[in-house]
């Protein structure tokens, strides 16, 4: 049976404010349990709420970097429900009037395609604090630090219809967040993270099938992998003869596995009322093209100028611009060596691989802009090869250091004297009579993948501090004159 996979996600952005959404505490990561708390964080009988207008700014910006409609008139609602971590009794957040409205956001394909994916709204509200449940010999402690922290939910339409589509629209919500500066975007510390709302349905079929809600998903990683085992649950059932329940799972990361974790609510279960103490919010067109007019470049804008002024491959500025501090990494780079294509390869590649390896963001990594193009312009000047630069970007990763005292000190300087390479390419064709031979006994095409075992030889003699360049072309040159 061939079956559709429908998806639709809620991401939630923790916002960059300095306070919190109703009350002058602190916003933080990593404080001691609730030392960044006030009476209203705390639900405290009398303690009224005051609307923080940074975040209001923040909801606006982004709802205009994605072209989607700005509400002059939102109101905040009760959103009822009991857990132990909501003091209050209910959530403060934003039914049938949100600060943003419908919008869109364009998601790059693997094939190179273009896919546009709606989104239905994007709403204020306040998170909840946190549930404790190690080190208390089977209590649970309560940790309101994160209570009313300033959140901004985006709800997308159900256009995502892989995995991987679900983990390209999620990270380009993170480009467009952390661009703006709305949010840090840290997922390991929660200021991001979605619940994906999952189903599927025969192909052809118009009617959306019973979906899971898999919640708080805080890596792009988890996400692929929490959908495509939460997709083969349902087709397994259903193949089975079964039924698939609505319900809320969690997606287990070591066993690969989602398991439910209640049954799914109705939004009616919550009896959203607008909320009495605070009043709506209401703003003009002229504060909402301030806003817009603040805006920096955009994700999009960075990836199309460097495929205009850089002539970066699309895919190059898409993996460059999809993250605010790797594009400013990347352009500083080019500043220093003023080569948009070689510094494109080092920052998606070498930099990538060590960034990937040691878990680190952009912003804590041990070498600088300025190192790296220093690198990279010693590879123009032929001071060193392309082997021996990879030594001594690990230098500089591992020990800091300065690019020419390393070359100095490992002996990496390049050979460019065309007497002393072209000695040591004589002397490996005449120690290599079977070698030499075979190549003029091959076809013409074939000759170039056999220059491979010539150039091993003399890079060895050389301790590889030959020109590679250089080599190669005078090793070609020799070995036709003897066909």
């Amino acid at each position: 049976m061939s079956w559709e996979i429908v998806i639709g996600l809620e991401i939630h952005v923790q916002l960059a404010t300095q306070s919190k959404l109703f009350s002058g505490a602190k916003v933080g990561f990593g404080a001691q349990p609730n030392t960044q708390t006030t009476l209203v964080d705390l639900g405290m009988p009398g303690a009224l709420p005051v609307f923080n207008e940074a975040a209001l700014r923040m909801a606006v910006a982004f709802g205009t970097a994605i072209d989607a409609e700005v509400c002059k008139h939102s109101v905040f609602a009760r959103k009822n429900y009991f857990y132990p971590d909501s003091p209050k009794g209910y959530q403060t957040s934003q039914m049938d009037h949100p600060i943003v409205g419908l919008g869109h956001l364009d998601i790059q394909l693997e094939d190179g395609t273009t896919k546009r994916i709606g989104v239905t709204r994007a709403h204020l509200e306040e998170d909840a604090g946190k549930s404790l449940h190690e080190d208390y010999d089977g209590m649970t402690g309560i940790d309101l630090n994160r209570s009313s922290t300033p959140l901004l939910e985006i709800v997308s339409e159900p256009d995502l219809r892989t995995a991987k589509e679900a983990v390209a629209y999620m990270r380009k919500m993170h480009a467009i967040v952390t661009t703006i500066g709305i949010s840090d975007g840290n997922m390991a510390e929660g200021s991001m993270r979605c619940d994906a709302n999952v189903s599927i349905r025969q192909k052809g079929q118009q009617k959306l099938g019973t979906r899971a809600e898999l919640k708080n998903i805080n890596s792009f990683k988890f996400i692929e992998r929490a959908i495509n085992i939460e997709v083969q649950r349902q087709i397994d059932i259903l193949e089975d003869g079964g039924h698939v329940h609505q319900e809320t799972r969690l997606y287990d990361a070591d066993k690969n596995e989602t398991r439910p974790m209640r049954s799914k609510e109705e939004a009616n279960d919550y009896r959203y009322f607008p909320c009495p103490d605070l009043l709506p919010i209401e703003i003009d067109e002229a504060y909402i093209d301030a806003i817009r007019q603040s805006l920096p470049e955009l994700p999009d804008q960075r990836s199309a100028r460097f495929v205009s002024q850089l002539n970066l491959s699309p895919y190059d500025a898409g993996v460059l611009s999809a993250s605010r501090g790797l594009a400013d990494y990347f352009e500083s780079v080019v500043t220093v060596c003023n080569d948009p294509k070689l510094s494109a390869n080092w920052v998606t590649g070498e930099l990538a691989k060590y960034m990937n390896q040691n878990n680190l963001e952009i912003d804590a990594i041990p070498l600088s802009a300025l190192q790296l193009g220093q690198l990279i312009s010693r590879i123009q000047d032929d001071t060193i090869s392309g082997k021996g630069a990879k030594t001594v970007f690990d230098e500089l990763w591992n020990n800091a250091g300065e690019v020419d005292t390393i070359i100095d000190a490992k002996g990496l300087k390049q050979v460019s004297d065309q007497g002393a390479i072209e000695a040591l390419v004589d002397d490996v064709i005449a120690q290599s009579s079977k070698q030499v031979q075979q190549y003029i006994d091959a076809e013409a095409d074939k000759r170039g993948k056999m220059l491979g075992f010539f150039m091993g030889q003399v890079m060895k003699a050389s301790k590889g501090s030959a020109n590679p360049g250089q080599v190669n072309a005078l090793l070609k040159q020799k070995l036709d004159a003897l066909c």
